[in-house]
C-alpha cells in the first residue's frame, strides 16, 4: 500500500489546485495546510448571552504582562504551577488595564481570564463599559459570547465484552501500543470517565471549567478518548494510540452545552500545560469566532498538534470555528488539522461539513464503537468521532498523517484525502 506523508512541508496549495477525486493516482508530494480564506458570512452558534462579551487585548498592550511571566518549564514537572502563576498574573493585569479606563473589576472575581493564548477576559459588560472598550486602542477584539452545543447523537450503548477492534481503527492503520508514550492527548470536551478501566487518564492535569470534577457526565468526551487511546487488553475496544495518556479538559456539562468563553478557558489552560509534541482533540465547534480561532492557532504555535471537527451541518466548514482554522508552524511543526467524516465504504458522511480548505483530511465517523461514560461502551456517529482517529495518528506518528486514498462523493467536488497512520 502506497502511503505519503501530509502536512509536514509546503505543497498543499498544489494539491488543492489539482483537486484529485477518489480514483486519482497517488503521488509522492508533501503538503502543508493553506491559509484560512477571508470569510465574511457568520454562522451563529446560538443567540448571544445578553451583555456578555469576550475581550482580547492587543499584543503591545500585553507586553508588560508578558515580561513578568516566568520561563515555561521544559518538563511536565512544574507545568501546573506555571499555569497557575500565569493565570494569577493575567488577573492582575486585566484588572489593572480595565481600571485605567474606569472599569472596576476585582482580580479575584473576574469570570474568565486568559493569559496563555492571549491576554483577555470574558464578563458581563454594561452598555457604557462596552462603549469604552470598543473605543480603547489597546483592545484587539470585542465579540459577544455565544452558547455552543454538542451535536445530539443516537447512542447505542453496549457492555464491555471481549475486546474488539472498531472498523475505524482498522481503516486508519490499526492500533499501536503506546502505554508509557511521553506525548499526551488532551481532550477538550465534556470530560473523560476518570476511572474507566479501558483508559489511562491523568487526573492530576485534568480540569473542569464547568464546575465539579473533570469526570464526564455526558459521554461524548469519553467516546473521543477511547478512539484516541483505549488500552489493548482483553476487553472493550482498542484505540489508535493504545494505552497512551489522556487528559480531560472539561468544557461541556452533562447537557452538552458550553460557551465560546468557556471553551477558550479550556484552550488557554491546555496551552499552559502542554509540551511540544502533545496532541489536542477538539471535537466541538460553533459559529465563526475570531477569538476561538486565534486561541486555537496560538495553542498550536507552541508546537502541539490540534485535531478539530469539521462539524455536522452538511455545510461549508469555512463558516464555523474552529473548523475554519488552517495553521502550520514551520519552525516547530505545530499545526491544526480539520477533519471531515466518512463511512465504512469510504463514502462522505451525509452530515459532515465540507470544503477544503479548511478541511485537511477525512476519517471514519459513522457507527464508531468506543468507550463511554460509566465505564461503558457505545456507538456514535459524527465528525466528532472522525477527529480522534486523526488525533491518535498524530500522537503515535509525532504529528505525521499519511494519505490512503480519497473519500467518495465529497459534496464540494474536491475529494478529501483519507488519513492513515
Amino acid at each position: 500500500m502506497n502511503k505519503r506523508n501530509i502536512f509536514t512541508a509546503a505543497g498543499l496549495a498544489a494539491f488543492l489546485a489539482a483537486s484529485c477525486l477518489t480514483g486519482c493516482k497517488q503521488q509522492e508530494e508533501t503538503m502543508t495546510p493553506a491559509a484560512t480564506p477571508d470569510v465574511q458570512q457568520v454562522v451563529e452558534s446560538g443567540d448571544a448571552y445578553e451583555g456578555r462579551y469576550i475581550v482580547v487585548f492587543k499584543d503591545e498592550a500585553a507586553a508588560s504582562f508578558r515580561s513578568r511571566i516566568p520561563a515555561a518549564p521544559a518538563r511536565r514537572e512544574g507545568k501546573l504551577e506555571y499555569a497557575r502563576r500565569v493565570e494569577e498574573l493575567a488577573r492582575e493585569e486585566v484588572s489593572r488595564l480595565l481600571a485605567e479606563v474606569g472599569i472596576q473589576r476585582d482580580k479575584s472575581t473576574l469570570d474568565n481570564v486568559y493569559g496563555h493564548v492571549f491576554l483577555g477576559f470574558a464578563d458581563q459588560l454594561s452598555a457604557e463599559e462596552l462603549r469604552i472598550l470598543r473605543q480603547d486602542s489597546r483592545v484587539a477584539i470585542v465579540e459577544p459570547d455565544r452558547p455552543v452545543f454538542l451535536e445530539p447523537v443516537e447512542v447505542k450503548e453496549s457492555t464491555n465484552a471481549a475486546q474488539s477492534t472498531p472498523w475505524g481503527i482498522t481503516r486508519v492503520g490499526g492500533a499501536v501500543e503506546s502505554t508509557g508514550l511521553s506525548r499526551w492527548a488532551f481532550v477538550i470536551d465534556s470530560g473523560i470517565d476518570l476511572d474507566h478501566p479501558d483508559l489511562n487518564v491523568n487526573t492530576q492535569y485534568s480540569r473542569s471549567f464547568v464546575g465539579g470534577s473533570a469526570d464526564d457526565a455526558n459521554g461524548h468526551g469519553t467516546h473521543v478518548a477511547g478512539t484516541i487511546a483505549a488500552k489493548n487488553n482483553s476487553y472493550g475496544v482498542v484505540g489508535v494510540a493504545a494505552g497512551a495518556t489522556v487528559v480531560s479538559v472539561r468544557v461541556f456539562g452533562a447537557s452538552g452545552q458550553s460557551s465560546n468563553a468557556t471553551i477558550i478557558n479550556g484552550v488557554d489552560y491546555t496551552a499552559g500545560v502542554v509540551l511540544q509534541g502533545d496532541v489536542v482533540n477538539m471535537s466541538l465547534g460553533g459559529g465563526a469566532s475570531t477569538s476561538i480561532d486565534n486561541a486555537v492557532k496560538n495553542l498550536a504555535s507552541k508546537g502541539v498538534y490540534v485535531a478539530v471537527a469539521a462539524g455536522n451541518d452538511a455545510a461549508n466548514s469555512n463558516y464555523y470555528s474552529p473548523a475554519r482554522v488552517n495553521y502550520y508552524n514551520s519552525s516547530n511543526g505545530g499545526k491544526v488539522l480539520t477533519v471531515s467524516a466518512m463511512d465504512s465504504q469510504d463514502r462522505y458522511a451525509s452530515f459532515s461539513n465540507y470544503a477544503n480548505p479548511p478541511i485537511d483530511v477525512c476519517a471514519p465517523g459513522v457507527s464508531i464503537y468506543s468507550t463511554y461514560k460509566g465505564g461503558g461502551y457505545a456507538t456514535l456517529s459524527g465528525t466528532s468521532m472522525a477527529t480522534p482517529h486523526i488525533a491518535g495518528i498524530m500522537l503515535v506518528n509525532n504529528g505525521k498523517v499519511y494519505i490512503d486514498g480519497y473519500v467518495k462523493n465529497d459534496p464540494d467536488g474536491k475529494a478529501d484525502p483519507i488519513g492513515r497512520r
